[in-house]
């Protein structure tokens, strides 16, 4: 009878304990899957980036892309060297997953034109910081390194989004357009440039600047080399970055006349173009 009795005050007291042991987080106690002082988003990794892979860029720049960059690719009468010309060359890189690049070069009559188009994926390693914001911190960087003139207040208002058949002038510290022109177009006898480009534009239109239309953020830089004893060599870079990718052109001209300096307009209006094509691809 006694063994009868103390059974049910077993039952009773293991009911109590689990009871208690099982209280919901309603009740004031944590769930028994949590930790104390956990939040619940502490071990949480970051955002992977949107892209996992690169184009395949040689593949990149369509033709009548590479017409228009590289004039003198049309000029090349042996079939087999144009076509060459056209594949261009795949840049040397260790880790096709995460950069690559191919560059195009035509000797022409006028000029000799480079283009290379880079592709950059960038991946953290850190679990608190996302793809993205590795990605923003790297192109600041290369941002800062281009060493970006100041806006003034006069061109505020339109930098970053010059229309393509905008005014034309040479960037600051470069040659007046007076007594310039494009390897692309012919002098007149007296010196001056060819019609695409104009005496009476603003500088501050064509200097290097942060452009605002292509991809998440982008910028533009355009140099003229200072030698003077060969032809002028204009640089124009354009990198911009969508989510975790960074893209770099750079499209080089460098005419066979002394004297002659390449269209700053022209070579701008054509790298910008490229961006905004490659953005596009990358569904920036």
């Amino acid at each position: 009878m006694q063994r009868k009795a103390y059974a049910p005050g077993i039952a009773a007291l293991l009911a109590a304990l689990l009871a208690g042991c099982t209280g919901s987080s309603g009740d004031g106690g944590p769930t028994d899957d949590s930790n104390p002082g956990d939040t619940g988003t502490a071990s949480a990794a970051a955002e992977p980036g949107r892209y996992r892979t690169l184009p395949e860029p040689c593949g990149a720049v369509g033709p009548s892309s590479l017409d228009e960059l590289l004039p003198g690719i049309r000029e090349i009468t042996d079939k087999e060297q144009r076509e060459k010309a056209y594949e261009g060359e795949a840049t040397v890189t260790y880790d096709t997953d995460r950069k690559v690049g191919c560059q195009w070069k035509v000797d022409a009559q006028q000029a000799t034109d480079h283009l290379l188009v880079d592709f950059e994926r960038v991946v953290s390693y850190d679990n608190a910081v996302s793809d993205d914001s590795q990605a923003e911190q790297l192109f600041a960087e290369k941002e800062a390194a281009a060493h970006l003139p100041e806006p003034t207040a006069t061109e505020s208002a339109t930098v970053g989004s010059t229309p393509a058949g905008g005014s034309s002038a040479a960037p600051s510290g470069s040659p007046s357009p007076s007594g310039s022109t494009s390897p692309s177009g012919s002098p007149s006898p007296s010196g001056s440039t060819s019609p695409s480009a104009s005496a009476s534009a603003a500088p501050t239109d064509l200097q290097p600047r942060v452009l605002e239309e292509v991809g998440d953020e982008a910028f533009l830089d355009d140099e003229l080399s200072s030698s003077g004893s060969t032809a002028k060599q204009r640089t124009v870079t354009v990198a911009f970055r969508t989510s975790n990718v960074i893209v770099t052109i750079e499209y080089t001209e460098q005419p066979t006349t002394i004297g002659v300096v390449p269209d700053s307009k022209e070579m701008q209006d054509r790298a910008r173009k490229l961006a905004s094509q490659l953005a596009d691809s990358l569904g920036g």
